[in-house]
């Protein structure tokens, strides 16, 4: 891990990694003589889990109306989608609105109100979503500025979807106060999450106070010595058969190959990052429009890969593409080549059901 992230608290999700982030952020600053320093900001279209704070934390939806989230506490700025940026401006001026846009939103809500950001380096579920060159260090430079704490949601990202064991650092100069991850910390063999707190926040919460109190926090299953066992071997076989360093070599061989299917009709764009990839799919590539929802061009899509034997994700409008990290180049031939079939496949059913000109 990145810097002074040195302490870790483990759990059995991203979801109560997330948890365990707030929980730990606020009774960090409780502990400093800032208890109204509680409130949260994220990002729309961002995913941090099904619990009810990460739920919160996540993109506003229509499954949310049924639940009364606690949206006095979290609030959200845009999401960093290049491809959707407002036209006529430029990526780095894309990125000089994101950035004021987040100090804004601390100075509306008072500096001494929030606690912390949360933002995954690149949005998974959100839409595979890269954020333009220097947006994690700006934002973080903004939330130094005004004393909240920087969480990078690493359940995605980390263990070598991108190449690296951490991705905030290296890949995006990025130095976070706390990194929750999951998922690829063991494989998915077992369930094991990780909430990692820097040693500054670690010296101010382990202290009980004048009055005892410490922080009581824990679940039945943190660190359960099975989970830990896996979690310490799959990190053993990562790092003996270089699984990261496979994943930095070929990984711009698939964002290059993918990046070919650009000439199809269909696809507005391609993006992502390495082993982490998306295709969105339009109805005009010009107006960048999409197709109703009801034609559930997604799924199409993934059906038709299907059947040709490759396995994507469909998500709306979109198909994600996150495989294992062994993948060869011989393999990535074979996945960008069917996804152009099932693409033109799809695109022919479309026509012929005459729910698209074409």
């Amino acid at each position: 891990a990145p810097g002074p992230l040195n302490h870790v608290f483990y759990g059995s999700g991203g979801s109560d990694a997330i948890e365990t982030a707030v929980r730990t952020v606020h009774f960090y600053f409780m502990r400093l003589g800032k208890p109204h320093k509680k409130l949260l900001i994220s990002r729309r279209r961002a995913y941090h889990g099904s619990t009810y704070l990460a739920m919160t934390l996540s993109e506003p939806s229509a499954d949310q109306a049924s639940f009364h989230l606690a949206t006095d506490l979290v609030h959200h700025v845009s999401a960093p989608d290049p491809y959707r940026r407002p036209q006529g401006v430029t990526l780095q001026g894309f990125c000089d609105e994101l950035v004021e846009e987040l100090e804004t939103k601390i100075l509306e809500l008072g500096p001494e109100n929030v606690a912390a950001f949360f933002a995954e380096p690149i949005l998974g579920a959100g839409g595979v979503l890269v954020p333009p060159p220097g947006y994690h260090r700006r934002t973080q430079e903004v939330c130094r500025k005004f004393d909240v704490l920087y969480v990078s949601d690493e359940v995605v990202t980390a263990f070598g979807r991108l190449g690296h064991m951490m991705a905030s650092e290296p890949m995006f100069g990025l130095s976070p106060d706390i990194i929750t991850c999951a998922k690829g910390i063991s494989s998915g063999y077992v369930p094991l999450s990780a909430t990692l707190i820097s040693d500054g926040i670690y010296e101010v919460i382990r202290k009980p106070s004048e009055s005892g109190n410490s922080f009581g926090h824990g679940f039945t299953y943190s660190g359960h010595a099975i989970c830990c066992a896996a979690g310490l071997k799959n990190i053993e076989i990562i790092e003996r058969d270089g699984i990261c360093e496979h994943v930095r070599e070929v990984g711009p061989y698939f964002e290059t190959q993918l990046a070919t299917l650009h000439d199809l009709p269909l696809v507005g764009d391609v993006r992502g990052s390495h082993f982490m990839l998306c295709v969105e799919n339009v109805a005009d590539k010009e107006t960048k429009e999409l197709l109703p929802e009801s034609v559930e061009i997604g799924r199409r899509i993934a059906d038709h890969c299907e059947r040709r034997c490759v396995i994507v994700r469909p998500l709306g409008h979109l198909n994600v593409i996150s495989p294992p990290l062994i993948l060869t180049c011989d393999q990535i031939d074979t996945v960008v080549g069917v996804l152009r079939e099932a693409i033109l496949a799809t695109a022919d059913d479309l026509v012929r059901e005459r729910l698209w000109r074409g």
